[in-house]
């Protein structure tokens, strides 16, 4: 479901910001005013919308959470806080509204990007986060396992765009990891280590590649998926918890 509003003309500013976004945090400021976490291709954004809570505001509708929107920001010469001045919502995501769980996943994700957005600068969040969010719409309904391959695929992509890529080529002995080889996630190690009776074997193995390298629909058409994630999943919360902000 898509929205749109007016933006403003363009604007030959040098100090003015166009660029897509999505609101990570809105915190109500003074009368009427609100201060937005924006995350965006270039990086995150903090920006102060005016006056966007009084009833006909024109930016209000261009803010919404669980969406992609288009902005246009001022940047001052002396703040950090830069200022709204236009916002166009590209793309509205009606399924948080009617879904629960959906809320809450989509809710834990923007913590962890907007936290970790503040010790790495990289665009890799605004797009793997446009990703969680259309998956999370495309989805929504069925009866699959596929939420949980999302949370999968999300906690290895997270990890990896915040710096600390999982380790899915060699054990903790620095072997590379065999097709006929049974391994258990050693999280003290950061790795796969050797287990007779392990429950990760060589598919196990190329769905976390997969998962590392390749858009979450991709992932979400490998044949066994759903025989095959319980494990994944348990390796990704450990891989995502050793970039987790305290």
């Amino acid at each position: 479901m898509a929205k749109s509003m007016r933006m403003p003309s363009s604007s030959s500013n040098p100090r003015d910001l166009r660029t897509r976004a999505i609101v990570l945090r809105r915190t109500d400021y003074g009368e009427a005013d609100r201060i937005l976490h924006l995350l965006t291709p270039l990086g995150k954004q903090s920006v102060i919308a005016r006056g966007v809570r009084r009833e006909k505001s024109k930016l209000a509708g261009g803010i919404e959470l669980f969406s992609v929107s288009e902005v246009l920001i001022h940047k001052g010469k002396s703040s950090d806080l830069g200022i709204l001045t236009g916002a166009k919502l590209v793309e509205y995501f009606d399924a948080f509204v009617k879904d629960i769980e959906l809320l809450e996943l989509g809710g834990a994700m923007m913590r962890s990007v907007n936290a970790r957005a503040e010790q790495v600068e990289s665009p890799e969040f605004f797009t793997i986060l446009e990703q969680a969010l259309k998956c999370m719409q495309k989805h929504a309904g069925e009866k699959t396992r596929w939420m949980d391959v999302l949370r999968a695929w999300w906690g290895i992509n997270l990890t990896r765009v915040a710096g600390e890529e999982a380790n899915f080529q060699y054990d903790t002995d620095g072997e590379k990891l065999k097709p006929d080889l049974r391994y258990y996630w050693d999280e003290e190690n950061a790795a796969l280590a050797k287990a007779q009776n392990g429950r990760i074997g060589v598919d196990h193995i190329k769905l976390l590649r997969i998962m590392e390298r390749m858009p979450v629909e991709v992932a979400l058409r490998v044949q066994n998926v759903d025989e095959l994630i319980d494990e994944v999943l348990y390796v990704a919360r450990c891989v995502e918890r050793s970039t987790a902000i305290v």
